[in-house]
C-alpha cells in the first residue's frame, strides 16, 4: 500500500479475504445454523485454519496480539475520539478512503467506494431498511486512519475486548503470550475491570476501524446500525460464542442485527463494479436523510 509503514499484508483486503477462509460461506445452511457450529467449533478444529493461513496474516496478527493493550487503547481514544483529524462530509469521507486503493495489486481492480456499494447494493436489492443500506455503505470508513499514519494492526482485524482475559476463541491467541497485559494481575482474569453481565458498553475494545467509526457517526444512526459498526468485526463473539459473560439480554438481542449483517460484508464482493456514477445521486440523498453536510473525523 502506498506511503503507508509496517505493512504485513499486501493490502487491507487481505484481511478480509483471509475471513472467507475461515467463514467460507455455506448456502445449504441458515446464518443461525452456521454461528452455532461455529460456535460449537472445537479448537482443535480452529487451529487447522491456522496452520493454513499465509504468513503475512500471521505476521499481522503477531503484531496486533502484541501491541493491542489497555494502555494503547485508552491512548488512541484519546488522539482520535476528540474528532479533530478533519472535517468532512460521508461522500468526502469515501473519496478520502479511496486514495487507499493500490494500483499495483494485481487481485482487483476495483476502488474503495465500489466494494461499499456493493456491501450496501446487496443490502438494498434484499429490501431492507434505508437505514440499513447506509450502514452497508459507510461500515468500513474507519479504515481512514491508515490515511492519519495508523499501522494496518491498529486499523483492521477481528477486535476483542481488553482489560479482561484474550479468549483462545480469537484467531491466533497464541500471540497474546506477547501482550504484557496477558500476565497483569487484574487483566488477566475472566472478567477483568468489568461487571459480568454488565454490557457492552462498559467495555473497551480493542482499537481499530469499527471502534473509530462509531464514534464519528454515533449521534446520527439507530442503534442497531451503531452495532453493526462497533461490532462487525468482533467475530470472537458473533462467531465463535465467547465473551457471552460480559453481555447483557440487550447486547444479545443487537448481535442478531450484526449477524445479519455479517454475510453482506464478508460475501457480496465481486468482479462486476457498481455504477458509482449512476448510484450517487441515490447515496447522496441516503446520506443527507441521516448526516449533516459535514461531520468531525
Amino acid at each position: 500500500m502506498k506511503g503507508h509503514r509496517d505493512t504485513p499484508l499486501g493490502d487491507l483486503d487481505q484481511w478480509e479475504d483471509d475471513l472467507l477462509r475461515r467463514y467460507p460461506q455455506d448456502e445449504s445452511k441458515s446464518e443461525a445454523h452456521f454461528v452455532a457450529t461455529n460456535a460449537a467449533k472445537q479448537k482443535e478444529e480452529f487451529r487447522l485454519y491456522e496452520a493454513g493461513a499465509r504468513a503475512s496474516v500471521k505476521e499481522f496478527y503477531r503484531l496486533n496480539h502484541r501491541y493491542q493493550t489497555f494502555d494503547f487503547v485508552q491512548q488512541k481514544r484519546e488522539e482520535y475520539l476528540q474528532l479533530n483529524k478533519r472535517r468532512m462530509s460521508i461522500w468526502e469521507g469515501m473519496e478520502f478512503l479511496n486514495t487507499l486503493v493500490d494500483d499495483s495489486d494485481p487481485d482487483t481492480d476495483l476502488s474503495q467506494i465500489q466494494h461499499l456499494m456493493q456491501t450496501s447494493e446487496a443490502i438494498r436489492k434484499e429490501g431492507h431498511p434505508r437505514w440499513f443500506v447506509l450502514t452497508g455503505l459507510i461500515h468500513d470508513l474507519g479504515k481512514i486512519l491508515c490515511l492519519f499514519g495508523e499501522p494496518q494492526w491498529a486499523v483492521v482485524g477481528d477486535t476483542f475486548p481488553v482489560g479482561c482475559a484474550y479468549s483462545d476463541r480469537i484467531v491466533f491467541s497464541e500471540f497474546f503470550r506477547e501482550n504484557p497485559d496477558f500476565d497483569h494481575t487484574e487483566y488477566s482474569t475472566e472478567s477483568g475491570i468489568y461487571d459480568r453481565g454488565g454490557g457492552l458498553d462498559q467495555v473497551f475494545m480493542s482499537w481499530g476501524h469499527d471502534e473509530y467509526l462509531y464514534h464519528v457517526v454515533k449521534e446520527f444512526l439507530p442503534e442497531e446500525a451503531l452495532c453493526m459498526i462497533r461490532y462487525h468485526s468482533f467475530y470472537a463473539a458473533h462467531r465463535e460464542g465467547a465473551y457471552d459473560y460480559l453481555m447483557n439480554d440487550h447486547d444479545r438481542e443487537m448481535f442478531g442485527w450484526v449477524r445479519t449483517f455479517n454475510p453482506y460484508d464478508l460475501y457480496s464482493k465481486s468482479d462486476v463494479p457498481p455504477d458509482v456514477d449512476g448510484l450517487r445521486p441515490y447515496y447522496e440523498d441516503l446520506i443527507s436523510e441521516f448526516f449533516p453536510a459535514e461531520l468531525d473525523w
